[in-house]
């Protein structure tokens, strides 16, 4: 167990806050950030009848403001391109809808995803759970028992990896009782959190979330997601550097979008941001065929392209790895061995 220095943190009621102080409305987004909503961007307005719009504030003032292109405001922002039916795209492209007790997916073999919480703190268009029916996998103690004695009496996992939505929108005390029942577990080794609130709402690295995490038995990894270099500000550096602290392992994994990040350089950015936070790139993931986001696609050969220049860029432990998610395979799929064998 690591020992954890108590930085000038926010208190646990701010994070809170700031989830409360968002944007549902997109002319309400685009007027804060001074622009002028032409013919397309209102066309894509209805767009959140299919997915909701959700911004914090927080988030919102690290956009460029007149910019229509800022590639934060482009993740969050309905489009029209919604509406269109793609070829290929589907409502569940990992085949996760059919899990094996409410709340649970055992997907490989070692480890399982809890779905601790439906909700997000920011919904991103291209999200590959944005059909995912959370009604019936709510995260609540019921839900989460039945998957903890489901983990309990499969001694081939060894980890558990808290997904959603996102699962730190569970309150602390909430987070304290799940570790505490997976640490009683004696197969459960490690435990990894994939969340985008870090990033999002810095504050959500509460000092009693951190000081949880320094104090389990397990071995704890906090994968964050992150597309771009915009995203990390002052605030997330601090949480971060009190998450070492705590012992965390901090890991990044990104998507690739059309628009947003499909370039070398912008990667390359984005990779020394993260390191100079103490972050190390993961995955960089190819687009899940999710409908309603097949305008953020980018082709895999362009995809091998983009990391074929990105290697000549960084150092090669800050070039994430290139990936697809199939569902029903037993492992993440590669797209990037060639290269990196090269």
């Amino acid at each position: 167990m690591a020992h954890i220095v108590t930085l000038n943190t926010p208190s646990r009621e701010e994070w809170l806050l700031q989830l409360a102080d968002v944007i549902t409305d997109p002319d309400e987004l685009l007027q804060l950030l001074n622009i002028d909503a032409s013919a397309e961007l209102l066309a894509g307005r209805d767009a959140r009848r299919l997915f909701a719009l959700r911004v914090p504030r927080a988030f919102a003032a690290r956009m460029e403001k007149g910019n229509p292109n800022d590639p934060l405001l482009r993740q969050v922002l309905t489009a029209q391109e919604e509406f269109i039916a793609a070829p290929g795209f589907t409502t569940d492209p990992l085949e996760e809808q059919h899990s094996v007790v409410p709340g649970l997916l055992h997907k490989y073999r070692n480890r399982a995803l809890l779905l601790v919480k439906g909700g997000c703190a920011v919904n991103c268009r291209y999200c590959f759970r944005r059909h995912f029916p959370y009604a019936d996998n709510q995260g609540n103690k019921r839900n989460w028992q039945a998957a903890l004695d489901y983990i309990a009496l499969h001694p081939e996992l060894d980890e558990i990896i808290f997904s959603g939505g996102d699962p730190l929108m569970a309150k602390d005390h909430e987070l304290d009782w799940l570790i505490g029942e997976l640490e009683a577990i004696p197969h459960i080794k490690r435990l990894r959190i994939h969340s985008r609130l870090p990033v999002v709402i810095p504050a959500r690295i509460t000092d009693t979330l951190a000081a949880r995490l320094a104090r389990s038995s397990l071995q704890i990894l906090l994968v964050n997601h992150i597309n771009h270099a915009r995203e990390i500000d002052d605030a997330f550096r601090a949480a971060m550097t009190q998450l070492r602290q705590a012992g965390v392992t901090l890991l990044n994994q990104s998507v690739l979008l059309r628009g947003v990040n499909d370039n070398a350089q912008t990667l390359a950015d984005l990779s020394n941001a993260l390191f100079d936070a103490g972050v190390m790139p993961y995955y960089l993931h190819v687009l899940d065929k999710v409908q309603g986001a097949a305008h953020f696609m980018v082709s895999d050969e362009d995809a091998r392209q983009i990391v074929r220049e990105l290697l000549t860029l960084v150092s090669g432990y800050m070039v994430p790895r290139l990936a697809r998610e199939i569902g029903g395979e037993p492992s993440k799929t590669p797209l990037d061995l060639q290269l990196r064998q090269q």
